[in-house]
């Protein structure tokens, strides 16, 4: 391969646009050219059917993203590993839902939340598998591309900075607003420092999925959103500084402060265990 081809298709923003545009190509046209046809043509209905395609689709996105950079990089994908998957899975969810469930139950103790039945007639299988693909999408492409690359090239630091302002993408959101921004940018924050003390992307998923699951669980909005259902039938009540508003649980005061004591507890731990990268950018 000619010496400037292999440059360019090696830059590191090539490698992300590349990362992106291929497995998500891939999935789009597997999805709806494939997928939906078979299981609608054999399964009527579709809050059945809808479940099993999003789980096929996040498999097939995990599936192309590998093998495309095992022939791209000629690596290992490491940001895929398996070793320690039971561990952090089940830490991920367990930490992303008692991070929620801490503000649920500090709203409690103030007498702004109160709860009158539990059922889970009001929550949606769909929505739910909607919530996990939606979070695969966001950890694999955010974190184990842009982050992992942009961190080997601009080094920890610099890749942190991007990472938390990528997040900013949310603002679009029809409830977000300015005071949204320090939530996009903590959770930036933070997820990237689960990326990067792990190398993975399996902490950041899980905590995301038990972070995402916990909210519409206690009754609250996701941010913004009040079609995801809920298990406890719930009323927040007082100020929207304390319980979010029509933002969500996760809007509140309270959420985005833990959120940053683990981010921050994540990144002294890195510095100590060696984890942080220079930047190769100016490097001779």
């Amino acid at each position: 391969m000619n010496a400037s081809i292999k440059k360019v298709l090696h830059f590191p923003i090539t490698k992300i646009i590349v990362g992106i545009a291929v497995p998500f190509s891939l999935f789009v046209v597997i999805q709806n050219f494939v997928l939906k046809p078979f299981f609608y043509s054999i399964i009527s209905e579709k809050s059945i059917a809808d479940p099993i395609i999003i789980f096929i689709s996040s498999i097939l996105l995990l599936v192309s993203y590998y093998y495309l950079f095992r022939l791209y990089d000629k690596r290992k994908i490491t940001e895929l590993s398996l070793n320690y998957l039971p561990r952090e899975m089940f830490g991920g969810f367990i930490f992303g839902f008692s991070t929620i469930s801490l503000s649920i139950f500090i709203l409690y103790v103030l007498g702004h939340y109160q709860t009158f039945s539990i059922t889970t007639a009001h929550y949606s299988a769909r929505m739910f598998t909607v919530l996990l693909f939606a979070a695969i999408v966001e950890d694999l492409f955010h974190r184990g591309l842009i982050l992992r690359v942009l961190e080997n090239w601009l080094g920890t630091n610099i890749a942190i900075v991007i990472a938390m302002l990528v997040e900013l993408q949310h603002i679009s959101n029809p409830v977000s607003s300015l005071l949204s921004l320090p939530l996009y940018l903590i959770w930036g924050f933070t997820m990237a420092m689960m990326f990067i003390y792990t190398k993975r992307i399996w902490l950041p998923y899980f905590f995301h999925i038990g972070w995402n699951f916990a909210q519409p669980f206690y009754g609250s909005n996701l941010t913004g959103a009040n079609d995801f259902g809920s298990i406890i039938q719930s009323k927040f009540t007082g100020p929207e500084l304390l319980t979010g508003g029509a933002f969500g649980i996760e809007g509140s005061i309270f959420t985005p402060i833990f959120l940053l004591l683990i981010g921050i507890i994540l990144y002294y731990r890195a510095i100590r265990e060696g984890k942080i990268v220079k930047s190769k950018l100016f490097k001779r």
